[in-house]
């Protein structure tokens, strides 16, 4: 993260500082004013660098738990091995990483320089007519801190694709689920939990969204208002890549719950027969008492087993994961709620939300 921000950041301070572009007031964006560009390289990158040792250390042994609690039955063992195997293969090879550095200095560089550069002076060009001519701090910037930045994320898309065809290949496995499991997820709760090893992911995608808003908010004079619906767009997009792929465990889990409410619907119904017969109808044994007996206690434990077949989800997931993720993606935001109240006007809007 450290050496990272060394080459990607720090020579464009220096450069630009030695051209005089640092706080330049004849450009339309001095460096030190380009908010996109300090929240792209001294925060989001580091944060998604940090984010593939999160992932790595929280996804595989989640995903040991599909054997381990037996989950997935035997005869599927092998596919499911290699269906891990493959996942690893393509992750750890180097092929696709050639790939994708070739791609960033192609069509990366040419989107870039056609759609995302500003048209104005700034610290990193000076555009005359459709030429762009670069500064020495636009070049570095150019071919080696836009480049490092765009591998890093399209890396991460690519590793995104490995995860969700990974849980596709798990998905058609015919795997072992219980309705009445407590996490109300037939047992798949702790694959919805996984999603939180993705929070660095999007606090650096919240990060991103926030270096674009604030270069438009500080130096263009735009309303932060006139973006909620791309924040809200963002937001709910981020929220349903990583969500959304683990739906496709719900046919399973609607087909564990249905089988559910029937196996457990017929063993409470026999369990009801046998209490009523027992003691409605007085066919317990002489001198056996209803006060002390356990029956009373299994029919509550046979309520309570039934109550949770009924709740259990057809989807891995809670509300409260939905929340995290998409606190944790607009987290970055909210200093610009700081450009729509003043901080005493804001202390006593959070109180009379609280109280």
């Amino acid at each position: 993260m450290l050496v990272v921000v060394c080459i990607a950041w720090l020579p464009l301070l220096v450069l630009s500082a030695f051209a005089g572009n640092a706080l330049g007031g004849a450009l339309s964006v001095p460096f030190l004013y380009d908010i996109d560009a300090h929240a792209r390289f001294l925060v989001a990158l580091p944060l998604l660098i940090a984010a593939e040792v999160v992932v790595h250390h929280e996804i595989w042994p989640s995903l040991r738990l599909f054997t381990e609690r037996k989950i997935v039955v035997r005869e599927d063992l092998p596919a499911f091995r290699s269906a891990l195997d493959s996942a690893l293969r393509i992750r750890n090879s180097f092929i696709p990483e050639v790939v994708l550095l070739i791609l960033v200095y192609t069509a990366g560089h040419w989107l870039w320089r056609s759609q995302i550069a500003l048209a104005g002076a700034t610290w990193y060009a000076n555009p005359q007519g459709a030429h762009l001519n670069l500064t020495l701090a636009g070049y570095w910037y150019a071919f080696l801190s836009i480049p490092i930045f765009q591998f890093v994320l399209v890396r991460w898309y690519l590793r995104l694709f490995i995860w969700f065809q990974l849980l596709w290949r798990i998905s058609r496995l015919n795997l072992r689920l219980d309705a009445a499991n407590p996490d109300r997820a037939g047992g798949l709760n702790f694959i919805g939990k996984v999603s939180y090893s993705f929070l660095l992911f999007l606090l650096a995608q919240g990060v991103l969204l926030a270096g674009v808003f604030g270069d438009r908010v500080v130096l263009q004079g735009m309303s932060f208002l006139a973006f909620k619906a791309t924040a809200l767009s963002v937001v709910v997009f981020w929220v349903l890549v990583l969500l959304a792929p683990l739906m496709m465990f719900s046919p399973m889990l609607y087909r564990a719950k249905d089988a559910g409410r029937t196996e457990y619907g017929s063993l409470a119904n026999q369990y009801l027969a046998e209490f009523r017969r027992k003691w409605i109808l007085g066919d317990h044994p002489a001198g056996e008492q209803l006060l002390g007996s356990g029956d009373i206690q299994s029919l509550a434990d046979m309520e309570n087993t039934y109550d949770a077949v009924r709740r259990m989800r057809i989807v891995p997931f809670g509300l409260m994961e939905i929340g995290v993720l998409a606190a944790v993606t607009v987290a970055p935001l909210l200093p610009f709620a700081l450009t729509l109240f003043s901080v005493d006007q804001l202390v006593d809007h959070v109180f009379k939300i609280i109280f």
